[in-house]
């Protein structure tokens, strides 16, 4: 009973640790996917100086995660790695580019249009490579015994270009919507515009890759449609229906906080439904989270780890967003 209780406990902090990943580095990444609709060198110091403070702590979340899930199910971690290389290795070279365009730009004066396309450029790669891999996960994955038995581009199907993009648009509607909440004027303006194309956008992808995802196994078609299960699953889309009515009004008002977190609800949503769909496997349909856990002891010695990190990281990240809260000012910033 213990070890079952554990792998879920597990699975929940690699959970939480992956949407505060998404939530936090997820506007980030999505002023960089922005940075081309913003072509005045002076908006684009503004929108970077909104988060150049907190920026770098943002991908704590993705280390604790992709650590928290190799140490607490090794086995997932085994087979799910040689079938994502191919957009691992290109969101971890696109976050590269992203980090050091962000710190060069400032630095030269020359060249700082190569390193706007790089920022650009590495914040859209990384986000198309999350989301590729998030639907690779989801259609599954070809396992024999306890090792991946598919081929290097297996991860590569309409499907998951499908996630891809829409991670994209999720994003670049992270990003528009952090905006109005940090800036001012023309600049704030502009991205209220950006908010309506994008949120438009993104229930187009909500709808395009919920209608998909029940018939890629007939497990998620149960998951969704069987009966009692419809009773519970149906609460999300009303939930999603809910959400953007709220987010559609405050857009309307002009409003600066309440496009932002109403945005972090509808990507909440839909981390539920994710989990809906793949619980309780961790590699979908091949692998439970209790066979891919690791021994009960070393979870349990994981756990006083994790027990102090969490709350430590909660604690300086939450400094820093309230040491910089407020309106970037043009004249101003952290550079």
């Amino acid at each position: 009973m213990i070890a079952i209780d554990l792998a879920i406990v597990w699975a929940f902090i690699i959970a939480f640790a992956v949407f505060v990943y998404v939530v936090m580095d997820g506007f980030d990444l999505g002023l960089g996917i922005l940075f081309p609709l913003f072509p005045e060198k002076h908006d684009r110091d503004v929108i970077m100086n909104t988060v150049a403070p907190v920026w770098d702590g943002n991908e704590t979340w993705l280390v604790l995660g992709g650590g928290g899930l190799m140490a607490a199910f090794p086995l997932a971690y085994a087979v799910l790695m040689p079938a994502l290389y191919t957009p691992m290795i290109v969101m971890l070279l696109g976050l590269v580019f992203r980090g050091v365009a962000f710190e060069f730009r400032w630095r030269t004066t020359k060249e700082r249009n190569k390193w706007d396309v790089a920022f650009f450029g590495g914040s859209f790669l990384a986000t198309l490579a999350q989301g590729i891999a998030l639907g690779a996960i989801l259609q599954g994955v070809h396992v024999e015994g306890r090792h991946y038995a598919g081929g290097w581009w297996d991860w590569l199907t309409p499907f998951s270009i499908l996630t891809g993009v829409s991670l994209v648009i999720g994003y670049a509607l992270l990003g528009a919507t952090w905006l109005v909440m940090k800036t001012e004027g023309e600049l704030r303006d502009r991205a209220y515009h950006l908010s309506w194309i994008f949120l438009l956008a993104m229930l187009g992808a909500i709808a395009a890759v919920s209608l998909a995802t029940p018939f890629l196994h007939v497990q998620y078609t149960q998951r969704w449609f069987a009966w009692p299960n419809v009773l519970l699953t149906a609460q999300v889309p009303i939930a999603v229906a809910v959400i953007t009515a709220l987010l559609l009004r405050s857009l309307a008002k002009k409003y600066d906080y309440q496009p932002f977190f109403l945005t972090l609800a509808l990507f909440a949503l839909s981390y539920a439904g994710l989990g809906i769909s793949m619980f309780p496997y961790i590699v979908p349909q091949s692998i439970t989270i209790w066979q891919a856990a690791a021994p009960a002891n070393s979870q349990i010695f994981m756990l006083f780890g994790v027990a102090g990190l969490i709350p430590l990281i909660l604690g300086y990240t939450a400094w820093a967003y309230w040491v910089f809260r407020g309106k970037v000012k043009p004249e101003s910033g952290y550079h």
